[in-house]
């Protein structure tokens, strides 16, 4: 059979969730998770589903892929798929071509696991490697210490304040209460924690939500936010500490975190809370 390509329903996002969290492996690369696709569901369910393409092949999903730009596709294989030929061809093609309707016209990036065969087929054809990105990761065998900060669960009540916190954390954010809910609503969601940390006062300083893929598989800090006004007191690290036993409570076996390499702080920060770096990332990017 040939490999094809769609772009799901509303309804086929829980396939896609669920293959996603299948394909999240200890020993295997850091790659596209289902808490990634939680967390762009901020923007509603029908533009997280425009924003998927699947490949398949007799039916058995291989490949997912999430438009988090319109310029910039991040993939996850299936693991017993990373080196299929023709699925990489398939990939490669529907990636360098416009008119395919997977990535836009000029400059355009593609993130994948670094060891899959689209990789080396996308070299040969001219891509290039873009800045990297470090992979850190901490094991959750022994318990998690203590942060030391106050953290409690946002709910409905409280989603104002975590949007609150995320917009004072990131230049330019948009995210809102209503987008907090569109985002609760997802199907990641259900297996996904979101923490609010107080200072002594009572103020909330920080902000962070993890996502698992199930018990016994790696879980993801996406995102985490320290409030413009209350930054060099440690509350990243406390809320870092914080979300990481959220997710071994949660089951996962170890947590995961991605950060550019230029951003040395929250390099630092993950360090500090017992995060050890992986082999970076680099996306390909097709130059014009």
């Amino acid at each position: 059979m040939t490999i094809e390509r769609e772009t799901p329903a509303v309804g086929g996002l829980e396939m896609v969730a669920a293959r996603l969290a299948e394909w999240q492996r200890d020993d295997g690369a850091v790659q596209l998770h289902p808490g990634d696709l939680g967390w762009f569901w901020r923007y509603g369910v029908e533009r997280t589903a425009a924003a998927v393409r699947t490949w398949a092949r007799d039916g058995e999903l291989l490949a997912v892929g999430m438009l988090d730009e319109p310029d910039l596709l991040r993939v996850a294989i299936a693991p017993a798929a990373l080196e299929d030929e023709e699925l990489a061809r398939r990939i490669a093609e529907d990636v360098a071509d416009p008119a395919a309707g997977v990535l836009v016209e000029g400059k355009v990036y593609l993130e994948t696991p670094n060891d899959c065969r689209v990789r080396d087929l996308l070299f040969a054809a001219g891509w290039e490697l873009d800045d990297p990105w470090q992979p850190l990761e901490r094991d959750l065998t022994e318990p998690v210490e203590d942060s030391g900060l106050a953290v409690e669960l946002v709910t409905a009540e409280t989603a104002g304040v975590r949007a609150g916190i995320q917009r004072a954390s990131f230049d330019g954010s948009t995210f809102s209460d209503e987008r907090w809910h569109a985002m609760a609503d997802g199907t990641p969601y259900a297996r996904a924690r979101c923490l609010i940390g107080r200072d002594a006062s009572g103020e909330a300083v920080a902000a962070i939500t993890v996502w698992s893929a199930g018990k016994g598989k790696p879980g993801l800090i996406e995102p985490l936010g320290v409030h413009r006004n209350h930054r060099g007191h440690g509350y990243g690290r406390a809320m870092t500490l914080a979300g990481t036993a959220a997710l071994r409570e949660l089951g996962a076996s170890r947590a995961h975190v991605l950060t550019p390499c230029f951003n040395e702080g929250a390099v630092a920060t993950y360090r500090s809370a017992g995060y050890t770096p992986l082999p970076v990332r680099r996306d390909q990017y097709r130059a014009v």
